[in-house]
């Protein structure tokens, strides 16, 4: 796989070698601490487009929740005060002299809090969102360490996992609808997630290029880690997970596709150079004093804040970024037009990740569609990063501890990707 990518002018062996020497183990060690580490998802929402096909039931599609006191109780603040407006009274403001009381929250960022959740709250309110966002306040959503719950194969196939994206793909993607071409449940599945056939382009506007290669690449990604994180065996309930090469070549080899398998990695690449470029955007954001990564340990929550804005600075020193003004630039009125249906569609496909079967299919998922929706949202929101004040919460733009930890855990997954094509290509050379 070499060349340059359609739609921009970046090659793969730069991409390559820029994630492997700079961002891969930045993005791990980031991933690794407190802040980034717990997701609050809600696993239990309904499908809303089908009845349920019930849960797998098999013992790698489980989730292990996270116990309310392994949670660094300044998360804990962060999400309980976030959404509400009256962040300051009552039992909250209690709740916050008790916890200052234990050490737990520094009291001189107290005003700036309560002034932030209302801007927070306020925000949230009126912000067109590119996600279906999970409501943390219902009970039904619970804190997951996404370290001990990674994502990898689980066995989940099938008819439940072909109408995922087969709805995906032929309800919510741009394409000409003359070649229309559903995927068969009743092919050989090649692990159960099946891709969709090529679409021809000719007459495609970029912006409805650029969606399908959005979701591709999202497909491709997660194709890759159930192919590198596969279990292999398991013998006296010890399993060993694993790259499994055969199972790599049957969803990405140019014969086994029919030709196709190079262009879904191809995809893949222009995913990782969107949410690379959304990266790059949002530096200013989290540039800014005011933006803390809150945890309750001031020491760590420098060293993430550090190396969060080491991995920005590394970001905007590559030299081939996506240029997304090329998209949504024609007469106003059809632009608006088209950005709106491209919004919805992709707020329709994070809705769809509610119909997954498997519990950590379904946590991965939808983690991974928020930071894309993020990256999205952070893309279209260009001016208003731009006018951000220095020092008080901002009231254009504002992203919520969710999307930031769905945003730096998505592009960790994509990053991962591609670092594992890497280990994939020697991996195919040795048992030539």
């Amino acid at each position: 796989l070499t060349g340059v990518l359609d739609d921009c002018l970046c090659d793969i062996e730069s991409i390559d070698d820029f994630n492997t020497f700079k961002i891969f183990p930045k993005i791990q060690k980031l991933q690794e601490r407190d802040y980034f580490r717990y997701y609050k998802v809600n696993l239990k929402r309904p499908c809303p487009f089908w009845a349920d096909d019930g849960h797998c039931s098999i013992k790698d599609c489980h989730v292990e929740p996270c116990p309310e006191s392994k949670i660094p109780v300044g998360i804990k603040a962060g999400s309980a005060n976030k959404y509400s407006k009256a962040a300051n009274h009552s039992k909250e403001l209690e709740d916050c002299e008790q916890a200052n009381k234990l050490g737990a929250v520094n009291s001189t960022l107290s005003n700036q809090s309560k002034e932030a959740f209302i801007d927070w709250a306020r925000y949230d309110d009126s912000q067109d969102h590119f996600c279906e966002l999970d409501d943390e306040r219902s009970p039904d959503a619970q804190y997951v360490d996404l370290l001990l719950n990674p994502e990898r194969y689980t066995g989940y196939k099938g008819p439940s996992a072909w109408r995922v994206w087969n709805s995906i793909y032929e309800e919510n993607c741009f394409k000409p609808r003359s070649v229309y071409r559903p995927l068969n449940p009743l092919a050989p599945s090649r692990g159960g997630l099946a891709f969709v056939c090529l679409f021809f382009w000719t007459g495609l506007c970029l912006e409805k290029r650029v969606f399908y290669k959005l979701i591709s690449g999202l497909h491709a990604s997660i194709n890759l880690h159930l192919c590198a994180n596969y279990l292999l065996e398991e013998t006296w309930g010890k399993p060993r997970w694993g790259p499994n090469v055969k199972e790599f070549t049957r969803r990405f080899d140019p014969v086994e596709t029919k030709g196709e398998g190079p262009r879904r990695l191809k995809n893949l690449y222009f995913l990782y150079l969107i949410e690379l470029r959304a990266l790059s955007k949002v530096a200013p954001y989290f540039e800014r004093s005011v933006v803390d990564l809150y945890t309750g340990n001031g020491h760590e929550d420098a060293e993430s804040k550090a190396l969060l804005l080491d991995i920005f600075r590394d970001t905007k020193s590559f030299h081939m970024h996506f240029d997304e003004k090329s998209m949504f630039a024609g007469d106003k009125k059809g632009a608006k037009s088209l950005k709106e249906e491209f919004r919805l569609h992709f707020k329709n496909i994070s809705r769809i990740m509610d119909c997954v079967g498997c519990d950590k299919c379904r946590l991965w998922g939808k983690l991974q569609t928020q930071g894309l929706g993020t990256a999205l949202k952070i893309l279209f929101s260009e001016k208003e990063i731009q006018s951000l004040p220095e020092n008080s919460p901002s009231k254009g733009f504002q992203l919520t501890r969710q999307e930031i930890v769905a945003l730096v855990n998505a592009f960790g997954r994509l990053s991962t990707s591609i670092r594992e094509l890497q280990n994939f290509k020697v991996l195919l050379q040795q048992t030539r």
